[in-house]
């Protein structure tokens, strides 16, 4: 294979283009195949930091692993952070270029992106055997064509075929394929080379009828049929939007990141059982922090947004946000700062993270994120925040609680410690505890360290188990996903359509065909 590429587009969003992503570059790379992840522009909230200090998308760091190479900036040109409703910060190639709203966005600055990200998609086809691009949303978002850089944009440019995914469990599949296509311009159309069928309950004989009339009606075959299956997602791009309940985690031996939990299933009871309660904050940015704790044996984590809620966790986390003041602002509207500030003062652990550690502190200076200036925060921690206009972005190494422990800091706020004992960069006062590092909880040592101290003072029996391990917890679903390509795909197809491009002679569909 040389040069090749894919396009992975889907119905909607959420449809499972990310982890097929993953999936078919795992397959590849079993096969020998020097491959790339690549996603023109993300909008996402959760992130991560290259090597050389360059913020991407996590979706794309983990496809990246998937693909088993290191993840760079080229993978994923564009990354936009949402900061409210109307507006989102711009990340190019790694580093921030400015707040834009989605009209400014839409309208002129994201069609002068296009040269940079095709020359990072060229970057990459020169370096690599194959490359498998995501798209974004929806190919068949005709209100956003114009200036689209993510879908059929990149695949017209890059001469890309595409590979159309669709959530079945969602119903309306077929439709939505058919739709998807006629939506399309003969030009675009010509590049859409079939389907792919995620997350399929049953037996696949059933849908066969289905899937030779969709064949009939588009002239497109169908590339495979996924099985649905629990905990196969890599790192979500977003939670926003998603109620607090749907976002429940449970943790076991053996569960994989990410697994989800019954949403209104009370958690467990028990002295050998952890339970840990995060604060659903609003812009909650790189919650994929606490998948490292559902990943331990008896931790159960859930994501809540009452009060009453805190009352049975053993630990409380206020996860990173993109907005600080609007989430303490939220976490005193919902009385969840009043139950914050008395589990410290019970010296009941609470641990904030990134965003969480500066709303945890006695004051935040904000004239960047929400120019607000001096706000109060919570005071249950010795520090004072400052937002600086330059961000952090950094891999950090240090010790903590006798363990060495790897992180990564994405964030304006600059923390003057004034008090309590040191903890990574940030402090500790009792049973809070607070950092601007992202992933010091997949650190085996240093979690188990943690909940340990954790168990001790919320009088549990629980003992971390001494085997397991996140990074290889991660490799076997980064395996179970590649499984899925390797074992319910067409891949002698999928091989050709990478290599050699969409099929020739694709009939075109105009709007309305069946009626």
């Amino acid at each position: 294979m040389n040069n090749g590429g894919l396009l992975v587009a889907g119905t909607t969003s959420d449809a499972g283009k990310s982890v097929v992503t993953a999936g078919i570059c795992r397959w590849l790379v079993r096969q020998g195949v020097k491959v790339a992840p690549f996603k023109a522009q993300n909008m996402s909230l959760n992130s991560f930091v290259t090597r050389d200090g360059a913020e991407i998308g996590r979706a794309q760091a983990m496809q990246a692993q998937a693909c088993r190479v290191e993840p760079t900036a080229l993978m994923n040109p564009v990354l936009l952070k949402p900061g409210g409703e109307q507006s989102s910060q711009v990340v190019l190639l790694g580093k921030p270029v400015g707040e834009l709203s989605a009209r400014g966005y839409h309208g002129g600055r994201q069609q002068k992106l296009l040269g940079t990200v095709l020359d990072c998609l060229a970057e990459l086809r020169g370096t690599y055997d194959a490359v498998i691009c995501e798209g974004a949303g929806s190919p068949a978002e005709i209100n956003l064509r114009r200036t689209d850089i993510v879908n059929m944009g990149i695949a017209r440019n890059a001469g890309l075929p595409v590979l159309v995914v669709g959530d079945i469990d969602r119903g309306g599949v077929f439709a939505s394929f058919f739709g998807t296509v006629a939506l399309l311009s003969p030009e675009d159309q010509e590049l859409v080379a079939g389907f792919l069928v995620n997350k399929f309950r049953g037996d696949v004989s059933l849908l066969e009828p289905g899937l030779g009339m969709l064949h009939g009606l588009t002239g497109r075959r169908t590339y495979g049929v996924l099985p649905f299956r629990h905990g196969l997602g890599i790192d979500e791009e977003d939670g926003m939007g998603v109620p607090p309940r749907e976002r429940s985690r449970a943790g076991g031996r053996g569960s994989l990141p990410g697994s989800v939990a019954e949403p209104d299933a009370a958690p467990p009871v028990g002295e050998d059982v952890l339970r840990v309660a995060v604060c659903a904050i609003p812009l909650m940015s790189n919650f994929t922090d606490v998948d490292a704790l559902a990943a331990e044996p008896g931790v159960v984590v859930r994501f809540v947004d009452r009060p009453d809620e805190l009352a049975d966790a053993d630990l409380v986390v206020v996860p990173g946000t993109r907005g600080t003041v609007r989430a303490l602002e939220w976490l005193h509207e919902r009385g969840l700062a009043r139950a914050l500030r008395r589990r410290a003062a019970e010296q009941r652990p609470v641990l904030g993270v990134c965003g969480g550690f500066q709303i945890l502190g006695e004051h935040i200076e904000d004239d960047v994120e929400s120019r607000r200036g001096r706000v109060d925060g919570l005071g249950v921690l010795p520090v004072r925040v400052r937002f600086a206009r330059e961000k952090t972005l950094a891999r950090s190494v240090g010790e903590a609680l006798g363990e060495r422990v790897e992180g990564y800091e994405i964030h304006h706020g600059v923390a003057e410690v004034t008090g309590g004992e040191a903890f990574l960069d940030g402090c500790r006062a009792g049973q809070t505890w607070g950092t601007h590092w992202h992933g010091s909880l997949e650190s085996d040592g240093f979690r188990r360290a943690f909940l340990r101290e954790v168990a001790a003072a919320a009088g549990r029996r629980f003992v971390p188990a001494s085997d397991t391990s996140f990074a290889a917890l991660r490799e076997e679903r980064l395996d179970r996903l590649g499984d899925l390509i390797e074992q319910h795909a067409d891949t002698d197809a999928l091989w050709r359509l990478i290599e050699s491009g969409a099929p020739q002679g694709l009939p075109f569909i105009p709007p309305g065909a069946p009626a």
